[in-house]
């Protein structure tokens, strides 16, 4: 039986990354129907699929997937020999996250804390929509995706969606927004309000309190980034509905004030992998971390 040929692993390995045959083609100078020759006999030396075709974009099978982690470690290892031999000392880690861009930041450094700064540890940190990042992670191009809410499984690869921490949710507003002997209900009756927007699980859990609380609020904005709702309630718009977490520093200077806690809201923050059988071992401390650890220590968002 011939042995393996690592050029046609090479290929495919770039091509799995790439996600596009015509893109990797023109980055390595080949032919496309060159390209998809060695793919081919890599398939047939292997005994099966690496790849299926949905439309324009091709996906790993399961076998793909395997043969991926296989293929990233036999060239890490070649990598790491080289940088060994040359005394230039152990490769560098790479950690690929993916955050969803409404996502605290504050709580995205905490998360990566850990390992920030470390000379053996490159971070790439990318946002984007939820199902643009779990794309991502299903072609193997992401470690780990941070998500306010878990996904929902697909039969033929299912998500483990890892809870790092609850926080709570309060009313946040200047000291100037503040009214004595005012209640909770009264504040959502009367003031304006600066609302995540309605597919947020906060705004689902805001909007069965004041049905309870029997008023209507009166929205000033409906705003899907956390960084931005902390910036007009800076404005003095409006009284924010969100985590304490994403206005820290600004609480503790007093430029914002926590004015009440809504009972019965948090948000939560998950880690989302995949089951692999080559996972990124710098995976494993940061999801083990206790929730307190991502309450403390918080910068601004």
């Amino acid at each position: 039986m011939p042995d393996l040929n690592y050029h046609h692993l090479r290929y495919f390995r770039a091509v799995a990354h790439d996600g596009n045959l015509t893109r990797t083609a023109e980055r390595l100078n080949l032919s496309q129907s060159a390209l998809s020759v060695q793919i081919r006999q890599l398939e047939e030396r292997l005994g099966h699929a690496l790849f299926e075709r949905r439309g324009r974009q091709l996906h790993l099978t399961e076998a793909g997937r395997i043969a991926l982690d296989h293929a990233d470690a036999i060239f890490s290892a070649g990598e790491e020999l080289i940088a060994t031999l040359r005394q230039t000392g152990t490769t560098r880690q790479v950690l690929r996250v993916g955050g969803m861009a409404t996502l605290s930041r504050n709580f995205q450094i905490a998360f990566l804390r850990p390992v920030l700064g470390r000379a053996d540890v490159e971070v790439v940190l990318r946002s984007g929509s939820p199902a643009e990042l779990l794309h991502q992670l299903e072609t193997l191009n992401l470690d780990v995706v941070l998500l306010t809410r878990p996904p929902e499984n697909k039969a033929d690869l299912p998500f483990v969606a890892h809870k790092l921490a609850e926080q709570p949710v309060s009313l946040i507003g200047r000291p100037d927004a503040l009214t004595a002997g005012l209640s909770l209900g009264q504040y959502l009756a009367s003031a304006p309000l600066i609302l995540p927007t309605r597919d947020s699980s906060v705004r689902t859990g805001f909007d069965a309190l004041a049905a309870r609380l029997d008023v209507n609020p009166q929205i000033a904005a409906e705003v899907d980034d956390m960084a931005m709702m902390r910036l007009l309630a800076r404005e003095g718009l409006g009284l924010a509905v969100m985590p304490p977490i994403v206005v820290r520093d600004e609480l503790a200077s007093g430029l914002l004030r926590e004015i009440d806690r809504l009972e019965g809201l948090t948000e939560s923050f998950y880690a989302v992998t995949l089951s692999r059988r080559f996972p990124n071992p710098l995976l494993r401390d940061l999801i083990a971390a206790r929730p307190a650890d991502f309450a403390a220590g918080n910068d601004a968002d």
